[in-house]
């Protein structure tokens, strides 16, 4: 049953104490200026915060230290997480810039604060021997960061910790502005070059005034005609501009990048950025992270070249001259066998996937699985008038408010990622949280109609949002939301996307734009046939990025060629040759955010694997054990290791077996 959700205006309806005192983030609708004096007068209060808490005669308690400390900490948050979304997101250039400097604004701020000894000492001495175990580990983890900071060097190495630190949110912000600012496009030598695009693909671009057709690299442009282009120079054009995004820009951008994690690292005595970085993780170390990416080569190894002996035959069939399958030809080949060997054309689904109705389906079922509610805020103030709010009811209690912002845009974040607005705190404050996307649709008469891997990533996404407002609803700031270690992160959206292949789950929202039929199960069991194919090449290519990723950390950066380096993992694992002339390292973002730890995907999956395994595949949509799973995952936040809370949900610690046994599944 489709969730029927009801327009309201803000702070109408249920709880509207509760909505005044947790006013949409954006209210007021601030300018530049309006803005910056906003988060300036958050970090003044954070700064009035740590003031009160050092200020403090006598023993340390929990009240007079943890409390002002966590005060401030909910400041930060706010701070750094709505710069971030704002710099992203937001259509006007100065206001972009405005909530960069604001993000170094609390960088810096949150730098200096995790080198203050008084600070460290003072969260020291708290006297714990009353506290709550979920404060006990608070405290506890708060007081090793500290040290992982580099709290306990001399003042000659923290000052060189500090302006190192600093340096790199400049850099890091350079690198993913360059990303989302290319606006680099391909232009058609001919309408015929479109043949084989879906038909609205192609009604969405028609020739311009001088007859030029022009696709951009958006994902809504470019991921149709790697799959879907019977041109395969076209499909070899975008494969070079794809590739090529932020190249030149990052390259250097990417090298000094590397060297100032280097030289972080070092000077708090690592021997590279990938040891420091993973030793607070699951994985435990760099050396582990390189253990786990060469296990899951080797399980890999035999599905990828059966597959691949599979496209290249493929491709004879249209050209029989030739030796081996090239990047941009993989994609469409894979269609091609998924069609010739599966009976499955990928294009019969995606009249079942309008925008709408996939948004309508997907809050659906996260209704029905953890029994909440949602309820469109139709005057809320947001960035963008595309954006639309949310919010989140349980027993008609306000619990959370979300937006999305679904739709390309100039200026605007070009891949798929879920921001923190606001970390809810029990009793004060409701968490709020964005999710940005870059999916068809959004313009008048355009039904928006998505690939099924759309619908995967809306439910991937939407993993991460349901975790941050489930999460949101601990006593204190510092393990609110998702605040478990990084290779965890991804666990819980990985496993929501199983729903997406359930013939059941999709009934309930899938419904063709023009005639309203549901989407046959027999299309849907079909679709799930025809995507095992591919696998271990996929898995291949993600071994690829963690590789990358990894590599690019491990060593000094002075000798490191990131070409190089691309072409011979690539060439190490996965069995089409590099195309020369692409600089794919510019463009991978996740080399900023995520650093060293891109294997965190596959670790995640794993994981996810097992705890899907859990459920009832017979009836994805029984609510028993996903409450279990909210509860013990979702809500848990940062309040135990991550390891502790998935044995907690398992009734022991997690393994392998349920990913082997989708590694090598064959339907």
């Amino acid at each position: 049953m489709l969730l029927l959700i009801a327009a309201m205006s803000s702070g109408a309806g249920r709880d509207a104490a509760a909505a005044a005192t947790d006013a949409p983030f954006w209210t007021g609708h601030p300018d530049t200026a309006g803005f910056r004096q906003a988060l300036d007068a958050r970090l003044d209060r954070a700064q009035a915060a740590i003031d009160r808490m050092l200020a403090v005669k006598g023993p340390r308690t929990v009240e007079n230290t943890l409390r002002p400390y966590d005060d401030a900490l909910i400041e930060l948050d706010a701070v750094g997480s709505q710069a971030s979304l704002i710099e992203n997101v937001h259509p006007e250039e100065a206001l972009r810039t405005t909530a960069e400097k604001t993000s170094q604004k609390a960088s810096a701020f949150s730098t200096a604060l995790s080198l203050n000894r008084e600070v460290y000492d003072a969260l020291a001495a708290i006297d714990l021997s009353g506290a709550d175990p979920v404060t006990k580990y608070y405290v506890e983890k708060e007081l090793r960061d500290f040290r992982l900071a580099g709290v306990d060097r001399d003042e000659a190495t923290r000052a060189k910790v500090r302006a190192l630190r600093e340096e790199l949110v400049e850099i890091g912000q350079a690198f993913t502005r360059h990303i989302r600012d290319d606006d680099r496009t391909v232009s058609l030598k001919g309408a015929e070059e479109l043949d084989g695009l879906p038909q609205d693909y192609i009604d969405r671009h028609k020739p311009d005034e001088n007859g030029e057709i022009r696709l951009t690299m958006d994902y809504p442009d470019a991921i149709p005609v790697f799959q879907y282009a019977k041109s395969d120079d076209l499909r070899r054009r975008m494969h070079l501009a794809y590739s090529n995004r932020a190249y030149p820009a990052n390259m250097d951008v990417l090298q000094r990048m590397m060297a100032k994690r280097y030289e972080l690292a070092t000077t708090l005595g690592h021997e590279s950025w990938a040891q420091y970085i993973t030793a607070d993780k699951m994985v435990g170390s760099d050396v582990r992270a390189a253990e786990f990416i060469d296990e899951v080569v080797n399980a890999s190894a035999a599905r990828a070249e059966s597959e691949y002996r599979v496209l290249l035959a493929r491709l004879q069939e249209d050209d029989p001259s030739a030796s081996v399958v090239q990047a941009w030809q993989s994609g469409y080949y894979s269609e091609q066998v998924r069609k010739s060997s599966y009976d499955f054309d990928s294009q019969q689904v995606r009249p079942y996937f309008p925008y709408a109705r996939v948004k309508e389906g997907v809050l659906g079922l996260m209704s029905r699985l953890f029994g909440v509610e949602f309820e469109r805020v139709e005057d809320a103030p947001v960035w963008h008038e595309s954006v639309e709010c949310f919010e989140m009811f349980e027993g008609g209690k306000l619990i959370g408010r979300f937006y999305l912002d679904m739709h390309p845009r100039d200026g605007k974040y070009n891949h798929a990622a879920q921001f923190d607005v606001r970390t809810g705190i029990a009793g004060r404050q409701i968490p709020e949280a964005a999710l940005v996307c870059n999916f068809p649709g959004g313009e008048p008469g355009d039904p928006g109609l998505m690939q099924h891997g759309d619908v995967t990533t809306f439910l991937h996404e939407f993993g991460h949002l349901i975790h941050t407002l489930f999460a949101g609803h601990q006593p204190w700031c510092g393990i609110g939301g998702i605040r478990t270690e990084w290779d965890f992160v991804e666990a819980p959206s990985q496993m929501l996307e199983e729903w997406a292949w359930d013939p059941a789950v999709l009934a309930t929202f899938a419904k063709h734009h023009e005639t309203g039929e549901p989407i046959p199960a027999e299309l849907v069991r079909q679709m799930k046939r025809a995507s095992e194919f591919g696998k271990g090449l996929r898995v291949r290519r993600q071994m690829v990025y963690a590789q990358i990723s990894l590599s690019f950390y491990r060593s000094d950066p002075a000798t490191i060629d990131t070409d190089a380096m691309v072409r011979e993992i690539s060439a190490r694992y996965q069995p089409y040759p590099h195309v020369e002339d692409t600089h794919m390292q510019c463009a991978f973002g996740h080399l900023g955010g995520y650093s060293a730890i891109y294997y965190t995907y596959m670790w995640s999956l794993v994981i996810a694997k097992d705890m899907f395994a859990q459920f009832d595949r017979t009836n994805l949509l029984k609510p028993g054990v996903a409450v279990r799973y909210r509860d013990r995952i979702l809500a848990a936040a940062g309040t135990r290791p991550a390891a502790a809370m998935v044995e907690d949900f398992l009734g022991r610690p997690f393994n392998s077996e349920a990913w082997q046994a989708w590694l090598n599944e064959v339907e």
